[in-house]
């Protein structure tokens, strides 16, 4: 097909309409565009209470009034000239933009495609002010409150061909929301009102953070957030980082400010996943209300027309910044976030070390003598029971590691016989206890099941995911080993007895022979023993009791898959999950009570142990009001 001829023309300069309507199809894409410009300027100009009023999704009507410092008669036509602005007037202002709007284009490029009414009045005027049309409007008195009325009707009305390209009416004045939401949540200390078609939809009072994102992201992003805020050197993140347990299918409630304006960063958007990629794996995402605030001399905000993309003089700085803060904050998403940090645990744990870890003490109207054994799943006790003295109670194991010896906090916890069988008894604790909460996750009391743990502490009943649980400890346990040989320190191995032998085709040998320094590094010797046979002589140590012939395969799969350099830096995290998860206790597992309290006391001082590492919760609580309340209790 032949491309058609282009008439020949001299060059000219073009009308000034035209250059207007030119500029509008980037400023101007649909009537959400129009809102977030006017928002802009109502709040450059200091408003505290902005009103916007929507017809048939913006369209036909979008009028926006405010009660900022107004614009005086003498300037209302310029406020409709192009590259007309009071907010910067030289190259340096331009480099140190500390405004929302800036470009001064936007109300002549509206006024190019739709019938454009502003009415303004400052506070020492005797009334206000109205010009109509473009800035060769004539200006003429008007009556309103000290502020400015914008009302834009008939959006395109000239442009009919950009027209045909908007949506539905109920499409159109979705965008219309959402950006007056982005915009309200980003400026709390200015009420808001949207109506449409005559309807009040949405009213938004001056109020702090934390209340407008409730109101706004709704009440599961509230009851799941963790607050932020973070500072080093000029720059500062604040905010709120949502809970992996608040993450959803789609990125939409992911917002982002820098210096109050909002904006969609491919750095920022990277830096927060990368945060989250220890306690959010898969296709979920997560949910965040965060601003970052930074000398205006280090940000490009004159990017795009829109202005909704930006671009940092030290972009890595910034990434490394918002990075460590979002992931120090989600690091703290233990039970120990709401009670004091317990003693620290032995190097090696009953689940998967080589040592005895720290027991949930037992003590009762008895006092228990232990003995210790060595199980498949870790250190075993046994206890022999031995009445009390009269009167007294007795201390916690002496010798049961993380275990304080305080009575007086949780008095009999547990008694029995010598029979395996152990009886729980009620236990009481002390005002002084409930205070200081040394053990948020409490002590175990049975397994439901055999998938979860109950367990008892001062607010009530603990539920425990043990699977969950045990998975998100292995998996801090092999980050840290597997950081701790970077910086030099052997990884610990357990040589196994008995090589396992598996067979094997010649790509898993090839991948095998070829990884030999990723493998080792990871804590894994797996040789050839023939062209179609491969042994696994060690393993690491947090491992040893997970089958060593599925681990290796799933080893070699990555490895094969994303290349040995690759999952030792970019897929490291996806590997270990993998790794944790099929070594985590199974469903059906019987576990003993000390086990369980091992488990819990385990969970207490591991970062991010309110979630496993796909995002699920690995622990819930049930207050004793909640459950007065089923039974009716006090009613």
């Amino acid at each position: 097909m032949n491309a058609p001829i282009t008439p020949h023309r001299p060059i000219q300069a073009l009308p000034d309409q035209l250059i207007s309507q030119i500029a509008a199809g980037e400023v101007v894409e649909r009537p959400s565009a129009v809102v977030k410009e006017l928002l802009e300027n109502a709040l450059d100009s200091g408003a505290t209470q902005i009103t916007v009023r929507l017809e048939e999704g913006g369209v036909k009507r979008i009028a926006i009034t405010d009660n900022g410092r107004g614009i005086a008669q003498d300037q209302l036509p310029l406020a409709l000239a192009r590259h007309a602005t009071s907010k910067i007037a030289s190259l340096h202002d331009l480099e140190n933009v500390g405004t929302l709007g800036f470009r001064g284009e936007a109300l002549a490029s509206i006024a190019s495609v739709a019938a454009v009414t502003v009415t303004s009045r400052t506070a020492d005027a005797a009334h206000a002010w109205e010009i109509v049309g473009s800035h060769n409007g004539t200006v003429a008195p008007s009556s309103g409150a000290p502020g400015t009325t914008v009302d834009v009707q008939d959006l395109y009305f000239n442009t009919p061909a950009r027209r045909k390209f908007l949506k539905s009416e109920q499409t159109e004045y979705g965008h219309c929301a959402e950006v007056v939401r982005r915009i309200a949540l980003a400026r709390p200390d200015v009420s808001f009102s949207l109506s449409h078609n005559g309807r009040t939809i949405d009213q938004w009072n001056i109020s702090e953070l934390a209340r407008r994102s409730a109101h706004i992201l709704g009440n599961d992003f509230a009851e799941a957030r963790l607050a932020l805020d973070e500072s080093a050197g000029s720059l500062r993140l604040h905010g709120f980082a949502g809970l992996p347990t608040a993450s959803k299918a789609r990125a939409d409630g992911q917002f982002f400010y820098v210096n109050g304006r909002f904006v969609r960063d491919k750095l920022l958007v990277h830096a927060v996943r990368m945060a989250y990629q220890d306690v959010l794996h898969g296709d979920r995402f997560p949910s965040y209300v965060l601003a970052l605030d930074l000398d205006p001399s280090l940000v490009d905000v004159n990017v795009h027309p829109s202005k909704i993309e930006v671009r940092f003089r030290d972009s890595r700085s910034v990434h490394q910044f918002v990075f460590h803060a979002v992931q120090r904050a989600l690091a703290q998403t233990s039970a120990t976030a709401f009670g004091s940090v317990p003693a620290p645990l032995p190097a090696a744990s009953s689940l998967g070390g080589d040592t005895g870890a720290g027991l949930g003490g037992t003590s009762g109207p008895g006092l228990w003598r232990r003995e210790q054994t060595q199980t498949s799943f870790g250190a075993q006790f046994t206890n022999t029971y031995a009445p009390a003295p009269a009167g007294g109670s007795m201390p916690f194991f002496a010798d049961a590691p993380g275990v304080a010896q305080d009575t007086a906090a949780y008095g009999a916890l547990f008694a029995g016989s010598p029979s395996p069988v152990t009886q729980v008894q009620p236990y009481v604790a002390s005002a002084e206890a409930m205070a200081r909460e040394e053990y948020p996750l409490g002590f175990a009391l049975a397994q439901l099941h055999g998938i979860y743990i109950l367990a008892q502490n001062t607010k009530g009943l603990v539920l425990v995911d043990m699977h969950a649980a045990h998975e998100r400890i292995l998996y801090e346990q092999l980050k840290n080993a597997l950081q701790a040989q970077v910086s030099g320190q052997d990884m610990q191995v357990q040589a196994l007895l008995i090589p396992v032998t598996f067979y094997a085709d010649a790509i898993e040998v090839s991948t095998a022979n070829e990884n030999q320094d990723t493998l080792k590094a990871l804590g894994f010797d797996i040789a050839a023993l023939s062209p179609t046979t491969l042994a696994v002589r060690s393993v690491p140590t947090l491992l040893k009791n997970a089958d060593a012939q599925t681990l290796a395969r799933d080893v070699l799969r990555d490895v094969r898959e994303y290349g040995g350099s690759r999952v030792l830096i970019e897929r490291q995290n996806e590997l270990l999950g993998t790794l944790a998860c099929h070594t985590a206790v199974r469903a059906n597992r019987i576990l003993s009570i000390q086990e369980m309290n091992a488990l819990l006391r385990q969970m207490e001082s591991t970062e991010r142990a309110d979630q496993c590492n796909h995002g699920r919760p690995t622990w819930v609580q049930v207050e004793i009001n909640a459950l007065d309340k089923l039974f009716l209790r006090g009613q």
